[in-house]
């Protein structure tokens, strides 16, 4: 199996692009991320033919599940395809389980060096996100964990996200409370969560913990569900820098179209060939 290693901003995968997935697909992704025995990502992204966009996308967590969709990952694809020419152009359309991302490339010789993905609508309804709550927009919700009362606010970006906002992120027991709030009975499919520290109206940090994987350095829909929920509770403006461990990431929701949109970094660190 012939692999590129990409990363989004710290957050790796394993990229493979091939006509089909293997039917032990869910065993090989946790032997090719294991990072002692195998080549060690996050995730193992598919790129295969799609007969609805240029593109289709799928990915795997560490521990085998399959995502409906990963900013990061998104990103790493698109930069996979200009850079080796699959598709002359810069503008790409990608299919992934949560729908069709279209997606921009900044270029420079050659090399796609930023990718502008259109991450399509935020979904605020409760059950849509999905979580228990028969709410029109499940906001400030308060949740118990470890005896700690705190309030998060759901959005699915294609996959469910609840965002806390907290005074200080790097006092978030991410490790601790992350795990918990993830499979709490709150979220039926689980669910990733993000600690967010408000820093003005322009700018965030933010520690995520993702559902299947971990603490991670960074998450596109994280990212891109932080600023939703942060311009939706009037902590910030609808455009927002948010500052993960991994580096940065530019979110922009577009209300009146009701669209958000991610520019972040792509990196290809080596390509190999994996005897898994």
């Amino acid at each position: 199996m012939k692999f590129s290693k990409m990363h989004g901003l710290g957050n790796d995968f394993v990229v493979v692009k091939e006509s089909s997935v293997p039917e032990d697909v869910f065993t090989l992704a946790i032997k090719v991320c294991d990072r002692n025995f195998g080549i060690g990502a996050d995730g193992l992204v598919y790129i295969l033919p799609s007969n609805k966009a240029d593109f289709m996308m799928r990915i795997f967590n560490s521990d085998g599940t399959e995502a409906e969709q990963c900013g990061n990952a998104v990103r790493c694809v698109a930069k996979y395809i200009y850079d080796y020419k699959l598709k002359e152009s810069t503008d790409i359309s990608i299919e992934t389980k949560a729908g069709i991302q279209h997606v921009v490339i900044t270029a420079e010789d050659n090399k796609a060096v930023a990718v502008r993905v259109n991450m399509g609508p935020p979904i605020l309804n409760g059950l849509q996100v999905p979580t228990v709550f028969d709410e029109t927009l499940v906001k400030e919700k308060e949740i118990e964990v470890n005896g700690q009362i705190l309030a998060f606010t759901a959005v699915s970006m294609g996959n469910p996200h609840a965002v806390i906002f907290v005074d200080k992120v790097e006092d978030a027991l991410v490790k601790e409370l992350g795990p918990i709030i993830e499979k709490h009975s709150y979220f039926p499919k689980k669910i990733n969560v993000e600690f967010v520290e408000v820093i003005n109206s322009k700018e965030v940090k933010m520690y995520v913990w993702e559902r299947g994987v971990g603490e991670t350095l960074a998450c596109g829909t994280g990212a891109c569900a932080t600023g939703v929920a942060a311009a939706l509770t009037g902590r910030t403006d609808s455009q927002v820098t948010v500052h993960l461990k991994g580096g940065d990431l530019i979110i922009e929701w577009d209300q009146d179209k009701d669209v958000v949109f991610m520019t972040g970094p792509a990196t290809e660190v080596f390509t190999g060939t994996s005897f898994l």
